[in-house]
């Protein structure tokens, strides 16, 4: 494959770049033929410990070429440096020798050719371990310059061919060999963009390898994504590979359409599925179209309101059991069929991860499939510290297992693009699934022309995962833990010095480690970030506020990062004053820092592949300035200015402090966490299957029916608050007085919102319409009579 080499750089680390010997003179004579004869980039590096922070920060090597002979890094300023960085480093400080960098950079890039580059040292001085590691030696002074030079790049073009998986590598190929197309679409490479000056804006901004990639299903070197032929199904045969799964589809509009995907295979209507309530609107949808009768497993939460695990005793058969018994929808002739589907999410929003093998013990005599929705947890078999809390786990199946279905984002937290998803299958025990079935389900919600560089970002995640997963996610893993240990220490500095109040962590305060509790702030983050044990909730280090939490069953995964704010223990009990989460994400917005989800007093950001430590450094950066703004209660024109725009007779003149201090009084008095937990305790009355629900929807049997007048109606549509983003009703669900907390939580939440304009909360289901003093919510519910 041709490849543009020169964006492939050749790493050369040596100290002799500049020195005037002979050693010096044929190493820039080396860089030289590289770059002039064989087009080549060189980036020089003087020392290992330099060396070393490169590799770590960039992955685009064609080939590192290390002198073996740099003298030993002892009594230099290197060493001095290294001393400096030793405690602070993941491994125990930069590397001194040639065999440390080679070992380091290993550890880190499996696959990047390395050779030793010698000219005083015997072969025999060079120890077996770090042999093993490379691929080649250069003698200095032993060949001329020409075969060095061609010695690397026959290494480096080698390695940069390989480094395409199969269907972007057949993509980029296709894209490079310049064909007239006469076939879709219609910008033919790009072209038709450029007969208009918005076309060419866009060609312009996007550049042209973006429009020669997107290609057509016309083209049959690339295989077909429907019947996954050719390098499409290769690809997709090798994630089933790296991912534990006997097969992979790919899904190019999101794991909305492949939680749809999988309850279309399984599910033919009027059959039972036992279905977190914790779960994502598209599985409500998924029990439309499927015309499902839903019996549900409700989520604990704590004072905090965060939501917390489903009860391991809701899995079991007696519970599932008595559920269909209690069912008003489920008829008397279905009430003896096994659960069709069981769904559950993992992990919740906030990051907790169950065990999943405790789970498929109780479920698997109850139930014929398991899904578990992992929109947010591709990576999780990636690393050791999540075993056995994800769907493909490996352990040994019994005969009874049922079929396990994954859906994952793999745009979310790994690196696929928006909306590029995988579904996972894992045969059963005895009951295999059947592909060529799947594919009935999976067509009815592909597109015939599919965009191409979706397909090649799956591809391409799945790669980085193979390759590097375990360290990619080791780094993470690692940065989280040392961000939430400075959070915490920079909250314990400004108490000790006086200056009160900071934001908090949602996690251990105490954990075990070596036998003894050590704060969490002061435990050795390799410990925190290696081991399984601090993260999983049990009762006795309650800091979670699950108070009947099972043994063993929920970790939290620690790259999800809920902080805290002033305001409510975790007893629940509030303070005189408080800092509503939504304030401060309001704030942050406004210096360029986006949070995942905000509740009343926490708030969660994503500590994924792509956060960096510039990223963490401004996130605190702004935190801290948060603090001096809400300590000297500046004006809201200086904190949020555009919110002082938009409705400047409200909130002109007022202070942040005084603004945080208003809308924590009003969540205090109307005790609207309190009113929040009773409504999603409540499992409403169900009058019917949400399938039939929506068919009134489709027939025009619904009508808009304003909140104030909504008690003892049926909405039609789920209703679905954020914060917390989960179904508080479903359609087909009744508002009775059971239903009440449901409707007093709405209340509130509009009276909430015309008391403080610009703090609106999404709420999938309600539209706002104007009227005397405020704005009123209204919902479709089926028509009367």
């Amino acid at each position: 494959m041709h490849a543009e080499k020169i964006t492939w750089p050749v790493l050369i680390v040596s100290a002799q770049f500049n020195a005037e010997n002979d050693e010096g003179f044929r190493l820039r004579e080396l860089e030289r033929e590289l770059v002039e004869v064989h087009d080549l980039s060189v980036i020089p590096s003087f020392s290992y410990a330099d060396a070393d922070e490169v590799c770590r920060s960039r992955a685009d090597f064609g080939c590192v070429v290390v002198d073996w002979d740099i003298p030993a890094e002892t009594g230099t300023v290197a060493a001095k440096k290294r001393q400096q960085q030793k405690k602070a480093s993941r491994e125990a400080g930069p590397p001194a020798t040639a065999a440390e960098f080679v070992g380091r950079l290993r550890r880190r890039h499996r696959r990047v050719p390395v050779l030793l580059l010698t000219g005083r040292t015997q072969l025999s001085d060079i120890p077996a371990s770090t042999l093993e590691l490379v691929d080649g030696c250069l003698w200095k002074t032993a060949d001329t310059v020409q075969f060095l030079a061609g010695r690397v790049k026959m290494h480096h073009d080698r390695y940069v061919a390989g480094v395409y998986p199969p269907f972007f590598g057949a993509l980029v190929e296709y894209a490079r060999e310049y064909k007239y197309a006469w076939h879709t679409p219609g910008h033919m490479g790009g072209t038709g963009f450029l007969r208009s000056p918005a076309g060419a804006a866009m060609f312009k901004f996007f550049g042209e390898n973006v429009f020669r990639a997107d290609l057509s299903i016309s083209v049959p070197e690339l295989g077909s994504l429907l019947d996954h032929s050719g390098v499409t199904g290769d690809a997709e045969r090798n994630s089933a590979r790296v991912f534990g799964a006997d097969y992979t589809y790919y899904v190019l509009n999101g794991t909305s359409t492949a939680n749809q995907v999988i309850w279309r295979s399984v599910l033919a209507g009027d059959e039972i599925a036992l279905v977190d309530r914790n779960c994502h609107k598209s599985l409500n949808y998924a029990m439309v179209i499927t015309g499902a009768l839903p019996v549900y497993m409700v989520p604990r939460r704590n004072h905090r309101g965060i939501i917390g695990p489903v009860r391991l005793s809701e899995f079991s058969p007696d519970s599932i059991e008595e559920k269909i018994r209690q069912s008003a929808i489920i008829p008397d002739q279905a009430r003896g069929q096994r659960v069709k589907m069981s769904a559950l999410t993992n992990s919740t929003y906030d990051g907790l991860c169950y065990n999943v093998s405790a789970i498929k013990k109780q479920l698997s005599g109850s139930v014929e499939n398991l899904h578990f929705d992992e929109a947010w947890y591709a990576y999780a078999r990636f690393h050791p510290l999540y075993r056995g809390h994800y769907g493909m786990t490996g352990e040994e199946l019994a005969p009874d297992h049922p079929p396990v279905y994954c859906s994952q984002s793999t745009h979310k937290l790994l690196t696929a693009f928006s909306q590029a998803s995988m579904i996972h299958i894992k045969n059963g025990g005895e009951v295999e699934v059947d592909p060529d079935r799947f594919n009935e389900s999976y067509m009815m919600h592909g597109s015939t022309s599919p965009q191409y560089s979706m397909i090649a970002s799956l591809d391409v995640a799945t790669r980085m995962m193979e390759d590097d997963g375990e360290v990619m996610m080791d780094d993470i893993i690692r940065e989280a833990v040392e961000l939430r240990q400075q959070v915490i220490r920079i909250g314990r500095e400004l108490e000790s010095s006086g200056e009160g109040w900071f934001f908090g962590m949602w996690q251990p305060q105490q954990v075990r480690a070596g036998g003894k509790w050590v704060r969490f702030e002061d435990a050795d983050p390799a410990f925190l970030a290696s081991s399984q044990e601090p993260w999983v909730l049990d009762r006795d280090n309650d800091w979670h506020g699950f108070e009947d939490i099972e043994p063993d069953f929920v970790m939290l995964d620690p790259i999800k990062l809920t902080f805290t704010t002033p305001g409510i223990d975790e007893q629940g009990g509030m303070g005189d004053e408080g800092i509503p989460a939504a304030v401060v994400t309001s704030y942050l917005i406004g210096r360029g820092i986006v949070c995942e989800k905000s509740d009343y007093y926490s708030f969660l950001l994503l500590n994924s592949l792509g956060t960096t430590g510039a990223k963490q450094g401004t996130l605190l950066a702004a935190l801290l300035a948060f603090k001096r703004l809400y300590d000297r209660n500046r004006p809201l024109e200086e904190v949020l200015p555009e919110l002082v725009r938009a409705w400047p007779r409200r909130y002109a003149g007022v202070g942040l402090k005084d603004h945080c201090r208003e809308m924590h009084d009003y969540l205090r008095e109307h005790d609207v966490l309190g009113t929040m937990q009773q409504a999603f305790e409540v499992t409403p009355d169900q009058a019917m299957k949400p399938a039939e629900a929506y068919q009134h929807v489709v027939r025009g049997e619904v009508e808009y029916v304003p909140l104030d007048e909504m008690m003892g109606r049926v909405p039609a549509v789920m209703l679905v608050p954020y914060p917390p983003g989960i179904p508080v009703i479903m359609g087909g669900e009744e508002l009775n007085d059971r239903a009440r907390p449901i409707w007093e939580y709405l209340r509130l939440r509009q009276d909430f919102e015309n008391r403080f304009p610009g703090y609106e909360g999404d709420i999938h289901g309600v539209e706002r319409e104007a009227g005397a003093g405020g704005k009123y919510f209204k919902t479709l519910c089926l028509k009367q009579g």
